[in-house]
This record gives structure tokens, C-alpha cells and sequence, in this order.
């Protein structure tokens, strides 16, 4: 019986003391990153608070059908771009266009009856004068009646006739005279256009050509049209929802900020905005223009229960405003509701915590009351009747 051998031990794998020392100088590297890391970011960099919380939102313009009507064309639809003024949709006049031609002739109807009245009042004058005429003639002959009664020249009956005829005759001219007065009170201090009835009959041609100016619906803003719901030959009714303009040049975002970044935030501070859509490529800029007055639990249809016994407390978050610049957006177009991550840079605190007063948050539109071709035609329809 032979022996075997036994196994040789096996060799170290490698040096232990090569082996501590490469670990050595792999955590002394993490160590020297780590200082310059924290060097870099607390010392040298710039403050600033980041989110990726953030979203592009902008101005959605609803257009409303102001007046009921049948629509007769659509001109846009979603995706287009549309120019402030331009037609979007048609509603079928013809129902307007009947009742505008009603209120022009009321109109002159208007102006022919005010000018019956001026010429009333004329002829009302006329009346006083003739009254006056007869009365000083009833009391020529009354007096003169009365003189020769005295001498016995008349008889007593011819006497009393021309008293009767004295006191009719003194009648007569109170009747001129009040109607006279009628006749004043519908004209006095007026003229043809600002008489009462003209006036009103005015505002009726007027309301009925607002009426006919709506049944062209225009966008009030230039953008992108969105949410079209509209359909031909649809009746629609007053305040009926039709479609959506959005003005993509004038964008912001509103970043979700924790309240505890809120410390630092000022108005007017810069802003670097990476959009999702455009990634790292694109860098857009902007200021902060305000902060929310609450958070979202603030305004939820239902609110947080803060006081109830399983209260947690979770940090909120409250929107920041961040104007973009009107340049970049027109250069790269964004959409309400992309993405978006945003880099404030706090180092100014000197700008104020609130916002910026109250103004105006769009431009102000025209109204149809003012239209100079609706003054141009009452005009001429006074001018045609007077």
C-alpha cells in the first residue's frame, strides 16, 4: 500500500500588503473628490435652488359665441396659428341682418317724429299769437260795447255777447299757451340728435349692430388654436365654449419650490429652464416674477385636515412664476404643460418677497360699441331724415 502525497498549500493570491495599499489610495481619491466636491459647491459656487418640479404654463384664451346662432364656416382648427383679429368662425347673420335693418328704421322713424315736435312747438307759438289777436279784439269791442251802453247807444243782450265773446276769446289763449307748454317739454334743450327718442332709438341701432359684429367671431390674441369643439351646423348658444387660442409667445413657468428652498427666493432673480422636450441643447432664461400665495392644499377642492388626530406632517410646496424670454420662445417654441427643471440663481436677495403691484395681465380688446362705421351710418340716417 502506497501513500499519497499530500496537497501542496496554496499560494497567496496576491500581495496583502500591495493589496491594503491600492485600497489606501482608492479611498484617499474618493476623499480628495469629496473635498473638492463640497469645496466647489458650498464655497465657490453660486446659490442657488433647483427643482424638477416645474411645468410650462401660459395664457389659454377661451373663445365663446357672445350671441346664439348657426354655425355657417370654421376657418380654423387645432394646431393652426392664428393672427389677433382674424376670422375664426361664421354664425348665420341673416336673423342679425333683419333686426339691424328693424332698428335702422325706428331710427328715422325717430328722427321724422322729433322733427314733428320741433314743428309743433312752432306751430303751437303760432296758435298763442292768434289767440292773443283775438283776445285783444274781444276786448276792443267789449270795451267799446260797453261805452256805447253807457251813452244807451247798444242794447244789455249785445253787452253780454261781448263779454262771452271776451272771456271765450281769454280761454282760448290759456289753451295756446298750455299747449304751447306740451309742445316744449318734449324738444326743450334738445336737438334733433339729442332729443330722448333719437337717443334711445340710437342705442337700439346700436345693440343691433353689436349683434350683427357677432356673428363673425375673431381671435382676440394671436397663437395656437386648441381644443376646438365646434362643428358645422352646429346651434350654438350664447357662452358656448367653440375653441382655444394659446399665445406661445408669452410663456412661464411655474416651478413647484419646497418651502423649505423658500428662504433665499427673491422677485426678480435669474432663471435657467431646461425643458424636457429640448434636453441639456437648449437652455432657456427667465426671472422670477412672483410667488403663489399658498400651496396646493391651500386651494384644493378638499382641503387638508390638519387638525384631525392622524395628522402627518408633509413638507409643501408652493408655485413660482418664472417669465421666459419672448426671444427664446420664438426661437424654440414650448407647449403648455411640458416638463421642465429649473436652476434659480439666489446669490441677489436684495429684490422684494412679494410680488410686483397689480396690472395689466393681457392686452386690452376692441369693442363693437365704438365702431366708427356704426357712427358713420347713424349719421347718415339722421342726416337722410332731418
Amino acid at each position: 500500500m502506497t501513500d499519497t502525497a499530500a496537497p501542496a498549500p496554496a499560494a497567496p493570491a496576491g500581495n496583502p500588503r500591495a493589496r491594503r495599499r491600492g485600497f489606501l489610495i482608492l479611498g484617499i481619491i474618493v476623499l480628495v473628490a469629496a473635498i473638492v466636491w463640497a469645496v466647489f459647491h458650498f464655497l465657490l459656487s453660486a446659490p442657488e435652488e433647483e427643482t424638477d418640479n416645474a411645468y410650462v404654463a401660459g395664457d389659454v384664451v377661451a373663445i365663446t359665441a357672445r350671441d346664439p346662432g348657426t354655425v355657417l364656416a370654421i376657418h380654423a382648427d387645432n394646431t393652426q396659428t392664428v393672427r389677433a383679429g382674424q376670422p375664426l368662425i361664421e354664425l348665420d347673420p341673416a336673423t342679425a341682418d333683419v333686426a339691424l335693418a328693424s332698428a335702422e328704421a325706428d331710427l328715422a322713424r325717430a328722427v321724422r317724429a322729433t322733427r314733428s315736435s320741433f314743428s309743433a312747438v312752432d306751430e303751437a307759438g303760432a296758435a298763442v299769437v292768434q289767440a292773443e289777436a283775438q283776445l285783444a279784439e274781444a276786448r276792443g269791442d267789449y270795451q267799446r260795447r260797453r261805452g256805447a251802453d253807457a251813452a244807451g247807444a247798444v242794447s244789455g243782450e249785445e253787452l253780454a255777447h261781448a263779454a262771452d265773446q271776451l272771456r271765450v276769446a281769454a280761454a282760448n289763449l290759456r289753451l295756446a299757451r298750455s299747449r304751447q307748454t306740451q309742445s316744449r317739454t318734449t324738444v326743450q334743450g334738445t336737438t334733433v340728435e339729442t332729443n330722448p327718442q333719437v337717443m334711445a332709438a340710437v342705442a337700439a341701432y346700436r345693440r343691433a349692430a353689436i349683434t350683427r359684429s357677432h356673428m363673425q367671431v375673431a381671435a382676440p390674441v394671436g397663437g395656437v388654436v386648441a381644443q376646438r369643439t365646434v362643428q358645422l351646423g352646429q346651434q350654438v348658444a350664447a357662452g358656448t365654449p367653440l375653441m382655444s387660442v394659446v399665445p406661445l409667445d408669452r410663456l412661464w413657468i411655474d416651478a413647484n419650490f419646497r418651502e423649505t428652498q423658500l428662504r433665499d427666493l427673491r422677485i426678480g432673480q435669474p432663471a435657467t429652464i431646461i425643458a424636457d422636450t429640448y434636453g441639456d441643447d437648449v437652455v432657456f432664461h427667465g426671472r422670477v416674477v412672483g410667488v403663489g400665495a399658498g400651496s396646493g392644499n391651500a386651494f384644493a377642492l378638499l382641503p387638508a385636515q390638519n387638525a384631525s388626530g392622524n395628522w402627518i406632517k408633509i413638507t409643501q410646496r408652493l408655485p413660482v412664476r418664472i417669465m421666459l424670454d419672448p426671444r427664446e420662445l420664438r426661437a424654440n417654441p414650448l407647449r403648455v404643460g411640458l416638463s421642465a427643471t429649473v436652476t434659480v440663481d439666489t446669490a441677489d436677495r436684495s429684490g422684494p418677497r412679494l410680488g410686483q403691484p397689480g396690472r395689466a395681465a393681457a392686452a386690452s380688446l376692441t369693442t363693437a360699441a365704438v365702431d366708427p362705421a356704426t357712427d358713420a351710418r347713424i349719421r347718415q340716417i339722421i342726416a337722410a331724415n332731418r
